[in-house]
């Protein structure tokens, strides 16, 4: 019935059917969760939900108990949805959705009348921290569309959304002080098709201006999300170095990158080069209120380093053992800066190596399940995201049949089944620094929104159960719940991967007729994609 499942549920007979006469009140507090619920429901029961005490409507109700955690009552007197706060009430209303038919989650209805099950629920969140990364760096995603995105994972109760905003192959975010960062940094001449596949010819480019980001946390917040931006340092750097060539290790300009994968480019480790990304820094801190900044730290090669007579003296000076020093020494100097704005440093599981992650770093942890060992074990708080678990950008079903068949496997079945606290881990009181923890969304070879809905869904749901709901998993269950889950997906107008029948891109335009039609056509369909294809 519910995506994710809550802790409880109980369904009594009876039903309440919410209509244009239907009313909400809010307690002073709860206003804004009471106004957002308001602009969702009006448009599908043809009211205006005022306020009012009529039978049969809507409360928004303050009682004592943790923060996002919420109780929903539906009987013939009414919706009562109790929380501590507004966190927990919004949770509350997502679910009130989640109970009316699918036709509520679109615009407009045709019918007005909405029937509610008498239920009694209970529920609250296992992990704090329930995230998805989304790189916009590779691949840009226009404003319009990341907003419908943080809308997406607010009807799954995800709360952290971490924005890859730089990379080899683009930089998305205005930074006043030097606007060469998306004078340049933001476009590429043309993108890679496939993951070993030619150019395709077509310049590629977009950032989110400052008012662009204020709009998108602010929108953001009032769905309870928070966005934690990431600014990678000291590689996935190119198109900085491209805006600034004194930011690199080379005396030949570059271009911003044009193909995928982890690029030998990384910055010096000049003074001038910590203040650049100081100075950068300070308007992130200003743009993003969240007390988490990410800075990156992974995949930096250290050929260039080792290269340099500059980068060798620097560790010379530095009295460092070798260039993983430096990269520690990097990654410290900049965590300093945002400690010293009241900020916590996140870094992939890189920054652990060489001479270990800064204190009070907080470390998403890619690489299997080793990385959440080692940093809960050494005292820093961890977010695993393995990319055998929960890379969401991998393909879904083996063959050449998905768009760009990249990565290991990872079916709806496989993303359910993560468990977001390692074996190793089990009893350990160093289980405590496992915050939660984030599916990732890279986009080199998601180039569109609606690939991005393809990638995502229904594995996103698959994912938001291991860190809403509690440890026991119930893949039946889960079962029949998605399938109803598909049909909001629908009239949410989500693209998703259809787990039976075929693929968007296979179906034949008509009605299907002859079966040598069809191997004609899918002969058609696979002569297209084979660009696409190539490499993985």
């Amino acid at each position: 019935m519910v995506i994710p499942k809550p802790v409880r549920l109980d369904t009594r007979p009876g039903r309440l059917v919410l209509d244009r006469h239907t009313t909400l009140t809010a307690d002073p507090a709860l206003a804004e969760v009471a106004a957002w619920l308001r602009g969702e429901l009006s448009p599908v029961t043809g009211g205006g939900l005022p306020p009012g005490p009529r039978p049969g409507g809507i409360a928004l109700a303050v009682r004592e108990m943790p923060p996002e955690a919420y109780r929903l009552s539906v009987e013939a007197g009414g919706v009562l949805i109790e929380a501590a706060g507004a966190a927990g009430a919004f949770y509350g209303a997502q679910t009130l959705r989640q109970l009316l038919p699918p036709g509520a989650h679109r615009k407009a209805a045709a019918d007005g009348s909405l029937p509610l099950p008498h239920v009694d629920i209970e529920d609250r969140p296992r992990f704090a921290w329930r995230g998805c990364l989304l790189d916009v760096a590779r691949n840009f995603l226009p404003k319009a569309d990341l907003l419908r995105f943080i809308d997406l994972m607010a009807v799954h109760k995800l709360n952290i959304l971490h924005l890859h905003l730089t990379d080899d192959q683009g930089w998305r975010l205005e930074i006043r002080r030097y606007p060469r960062l998306t004078e340049v940094g933001a476009w590429r001449r043309e993108s890679q098709v496939g993951w070993n596949g030619p150019g395709d010819g077509r310049p590629h480019g977009g950032y989110y201006s400052q008012d662009d980001v204020r709009e998108i946390v602010a929108y953001a917040a009032r769905r309870h999300i928070t966005v934690v931006p990431e600014i990678d340092l000291p590689g996935h750097t190119q198109a900085a170095i491209a805006a600034h060539p004194e930011l690199g290790n080379l005396d030949t300009p570059l271009d911003v990158a044009t193909t995928w994968g982890v690029g030998p480019n990384v910055l010096n480790a000049e003074e001038h080069t910590i203040a650049f990304f100081q100075n950068v820094l300070d308007e992130v801190v200003d743009l993003f209120p969240g007390p988490y900044i990410s800075i990156g730290g992974d995949e930096c090669r250290k050929d260039q380093w080792r290269a340099s007579p500059a980068a060798q003296r620097r560790i010379r000076e530095l009295g460092l053992r070798d260039e993983a020093e430096l990269q520690s020494w990097i990654i410290g100097r900049i965590a300093g800066h945002l400690a010293a704005h009241g900020r916590r440093t996140v870094g992939w599981d890189e920054i652990l190596e060489g001479r270990g992650a800064p204190e009070h770093a907080v470390i998403t942890s890619w690489r299997d399940d080793h990385g959440t060992v080692v940093a809960a074990k050494t005292g820093h708080d961890v977010v695993p995201c393995p990319n055998t678990s929960v890379y969401l950008d991998y393909r879904q079903a083996p063959g050449d049949q998905e768009p760009v068949p990249f990565g290991t496997v990872l079916t709806v079945d496989d993303v359910y089944a993560f468990e977001p606290i390692p074996s190793a881990l089990a009893g350990d009181r160093a289980a405590r620094h496992v915050l939660g923890a984030q599916c990732c969304l890279w986009t080199e070879l998601i180039d569109s929104p609606r690939q991005l809905d393809y990638m995502a869904f229904p594995r996103l749901a698959a994912f938001a159960e291991t860190v809403w709901s509690t440890r026991d998993r119930d893949p039946a269950g889960f079962r029949r719940r998605l399938d109803a889950h598909l049909d909001r997906l629908t009239a949410l107008g989500v693209e998703y991967r259809p787990e039976t029948g075929p693929l968007p891109w296979q179906r034949r335009p008509g009605v299907a007729g002859r079966p040598e039609e069809d191997d004609a056509w899918q002969a058609k369909v696979s002569e297209w994609t084979r660009p696409l294809r190539e490499g993985r």
